[in-house]
C-alpha cells in the first residue's frame, strides 16, 4: 500500500510529519521529492497574490444548459 506523507529532514534523519503504521523494522521505499525550497519563500507571497489575481478575473460561461449532477454521474 502506498502512502503519500510529507517529512522534514533534520541531522541526518527523515522525520515524517504524521504516523506511519509501520510495523518495527519493517522494510520500505523512498523516493524524496523536495517540496519547497528556502531560495523560492521570497516569491511565494507574490505568486500567491498572482494566481488570486488570475483566479479572480477568469469568466466561464456555457451557451447551452448546463448537465445536473445525475447527468454527470452514471446512477443505476
Amino acid at each position: 500500500m502506498a502512502q503519500f506523507i510529507e517529512a522534514v529532514y533534520t541531522n541526518g534523519v527523515l522525520k515524517p510529519k504524521e504516523e506511519l503504521g509501520l510495523r518495527e523494522a519493517q522494510r520500505v521505499r523512498l523516493i524524496v521529492e523536495v517540496l519547497d525550497d528556502d531560495t523560492d519563500r521570497g516569491d511565494r507571497p507574490a505568486a500567491l497574490q498572482r494566481l488570486l489575481a488570475g483566479i479572480e478575473g477568469m469568466r466561464f460561461y456555457c451557451p447551452e444548459r448546463l448537465p445536473s449532477r445525475d447527468e454527470l454521474h452514471d446512477r443505476p
